[in-house]
């Protein structure tokens, strides 16, 4: 049985020290600021929409995650933590509640200043969500092999790129057949999946597209937790 109260207790302590570091809360309001900047010079593509979508993923629900797990490893809390009465599911819950309230937060108001209005709410809202957990599990990866919030800062930087600006790879696949690959990102996935939406397309249309976001949801969540697992051991 998993205990709320323990991952409440984790959620709390995860709120004070998020709320202490200036340096890591302040990068929640990029994103906004960018969408009420985009909304109000008229840029309304589908591609700009999910550009700041998905830095709002990477800059939140990753980049958050990686510093709050590198700040208990670099304050020497997380050990204690891992030999604490609490499992592996509440830990890695608990650490990660914030920042999902927090990502899902972003991600509205971005979306709201930048004007974008989904033809079916439901299926992105489903896609949002999903995508979001993929988006945590690898900011904690990423935290549990970082040593700092200063080295996590760093390590995070390749996810910010790849995801936040991804999409414009697929360009190129006609000339470089190879990043074809790229297309089964999640971000690219993300973005494919809203495209049929603006069709008009259900909840059976987009089934592939949720399926692969969700391939990948559960690749970095077993991922990390066999990481997390190993770190207990060291």
């Amino acid at each position: 049985m998993i205990s709320l109260k323990r991952m409440n207790a984790i959620l709390q302590k995860d709120f004070k020290d998020f709320s202490r570091n200036f340096a890591v809360s302040s990068i929640i309001f990029t994103p906004i600021i960018l969408g009420a900047f985009y909304g109000r010079i008229g840029v309304d593509s589908l591609e700009s929409h999910y550009m700041l979508i998905n830095m709002a993923f990477a800059m939140v629900a990753s980049f958050v995650q990686c510093c709050l797990i590198a700040e208990e490893k670099e304050k020497n809390t997380l050990r204690g933590l891992m030999l604490s009465p609490a499992t592996t599911a509440e830990i890695l819950g608990g650490k990660s509640l914030l920042t999902f309230v927090f990502t899902m937060i972003v991600v509205f108001f971005t979306g709201y200043l930048a004007e974008y209005k989904p033809a079916n709410i439901a299926i992105i809202a489903i896609a949002v969500v999903l995508s979001s957990f993929f988006y945590i599990a690898l900011g904690t990866l990423l935290g549990l092999y970082s040593k700092s919030v200063m080295e996590a800062s760093v390590l995070v930087m390749p996810v910010f790129i790849i995801f936040s600006f991804g999409s414009f790879l697929t360009h190129s696949v006609e000339k470089y057949p190879i990043l074809k690959a790229a297309t089964y990102l999640p971000n690219i996935q993300l973005i494919e999946l809203a495209t049929k939406v603006e069709t008009g397309a259900g909840f059976a249309d987009v089934l592939v597209e949720l399926a692969i976001i969700l391939g990948w949801v559960i690749a970095s969540i077993i991922l990390t937790v066999v990481i997390y697992r190993k770190r207990m051991v060291d």
